[in-house]
């Protein structure tokens, strides 16, 4: 019997970005819908159609694949670029960019959906809310303390601890809005609110942090 047999290093069939991308639609529509135990594999392979076989070509394991999808919805709703130093933008332009973005995202009916999810989840899967939090709030965390550094070198703010700032700045922009919403006592923002939310807290975070010379104006 003559077998051809491949080399060990040569590349495999090359992953198709198109059924990626819609075994990540699936997940993200399942998840925050049904809630991360209700939800097998098998069902997110047939909500993307895609076989089983092609969905863990991409993904490994149900952990991964929820990661990925919280991963590419934040990306998608608050972009790593929207933290980069932007020398045509005033700070008050930058932060603006950001604060939308971020409203967007955690004010988004799927965003509350996925919250309540991992509020099921409490002190029941301590491995999924790890992979929650890296993939979600600890990025966006680490992309504000970046942007708010590179300010502070530009001469914008002066913060003595970005880190902290960053979580100051985005617990003011979720206020107790999202804390009704997601208890359901209060229904999502429209744009004008979250537009009218985004302006006031860039406000006063310029007012507390911006930089001033030596006379204090």
């Amino acid at each position: 019997m003559n077998l051809v047999s491949r080399p060990p290093n040569a590349p495999g069939r090359p992953k198709d970005p198109e059924k990626r991308a819609a075994i990540l639609a699936a997940a993200q529509s399942l998840f925050p819908s049904k809630g991360y135990d209700a939800v097998s594999m098998d069902a997110i392979a047939q909500a993307a159609g895609v076989s089983k076989l092609t969905l863990y070509s991409h993904f490994t394991d149900k952990d991964t694949l929820f990661g990925a999808a919280v991963e590419e919805f934040c990306e998608h709703q608050l972009p790593h670029q929207a933290f980069e130093l932007h020398p045509e933008l005033s700070l008050h332009e930058a932060l603006m960019l950001i604060a939308k973005g971020f409203l967007e995202l955690t004010m988004d009916e799927c965003a509350i959906q996925l919250f309540r999810v991992m509020a099921a989840q409490a002190g029941q899967n301590t491995k999924l809310a790890e992979i929650f939090f890296k993939v979600g709030p600890r990025r966006t965390l680490k992309d504000m303390e970046m942007f708010l550094s590179q300010r502070c070198e530009s001469g914008d703010l002066d913060i003595p601890v970005p880190g902290k700032a960053a979580e100051h700045f985005f617990v003011m922009l979720k206020g107790v809005r999202h804390m009704r919403t997601l208890v359901g006592v209060a229904p999502l923002p429209d744009a004008s609110e979250r537009l009218a939310h985004a302006e006031e807290v860039v406000d006063v975070f310029i007012r507390a942090y911006g930089r001033r010379n030596p006379e204090g104006t």
